[in-house]
């Protein structure tokens, strides 16, 4: 599994904390998407000086791996991580197995479907597919990044870990009250993880976005394992009553065919 490498063997070897730096930065930066980052929040989001981070960034953008526009100052992915991103392509994305998958879900629920995959201690979504019902969510979207436990995906993902890395990944993650309020703090997102558990998706009753829910699946690899999840989206009269578990149903009859999939593969 992709877990964090302990603080040694982040000093271990010489030069690992500019990587480490830079790494993250690189990280934020594909997380704004198209819209890109300023310096000053790249700073703020990586705990960095601004000088700092404008230094990483610079040598970031002489390797190709971000890019800067010139008119708006902000930092944007850049062509390098595409051509990476073709190569690497081949060992681990599964968008050609699951976009179907995707789109059917979105077509059966009319609500927005996602496919995100667990990168170290959060998701990233990698598949959107718009349902036909017009009002609808925008807080997930490709290359959208959230801590493990945020959002539905990574709560479905963080449930169906072994209690020992659920344990140790609130230890090492203590700000996730500070940043996302007090629904995020420990015993709660315990609390979470269990119910997860025994319903088999989890809920997002508008945690991130005040009247958007959200509902996650986990798919597992063939060893069983919970890598990526499928997820919904939608306003919260959408997800009320009777309809909350026949979305959850539809959606766990999905995830179940894609880790088929994925195991056969």
């Amino acid at each position: 599994m992709d877990t964090p490498p302990l603080p040694s063997a982040r000093t271990s070897v010489p030069g690992t904390q500019a990587i480490a730096r830079a790494a993250h930065l690189l990280r934020l930066v594909t997380a704004a998407g198209a819209d890109g980052a300023a310096v000053g929040e790249l700073a703020a989001r990586a705990d960095l000086t601004r000088p700092t981070a404008h230094r990483l960034l610079s040598a970031l953008r002489q390797e190709g791996l971000v890019d800067r526009d010139e008119a708006t100052g902000r930092w944007l992915p850049g062509p390098e991580l595409y051509l990476m991103g073709t190569v690497a392509a081949s060992r681990f994305d599964i968008t050609a197995l699951a976009r179907d998958i995707v789109r059917s879900l979105a077509v059966r629920t009319e609500e927005s479907a996602f496919l995100s995959v667990r990168r170290g201690d959060e998701t990233v979504c990698l598949v959107r597919e718009d349902g036909s019902f017009p009002i609808r969510s925008f807080v997930l979207s490709e290359g959208v990044r959230f801590p493990l436990g945020v959002a539905s995906a990574g709560l479905a993902i963080l449930a169906f870990l072994p209690p020992d890395e659920v344990d140790a990944y609130l230890e090492r993650h203590d700000e996730l009250t500070d940043r996302w309020g007090t629904a995020h703090s420990p015993a709660r997102l315990r609390a979470r993880v269990a119910d997860t558990k025994a319903r088999g998706y989890a809920v997002n009753p508008g945690l991130i976005v005040e009247g958007s829910w959200g509902l996650g699946a986990a798919v597992f690899t063939r060893t069983g394992e919970p890598q990526w999840a499928l997820s919904l989206t939608g306003v919260e009269f959408r997800f009320a009553g009777d309809r909350l578990a026949e979305l959850g149903r539809i959606l766990l009859a999905h995830a179940h065919q894609l880790s088929t999939r994925i195991a056969g593969r």
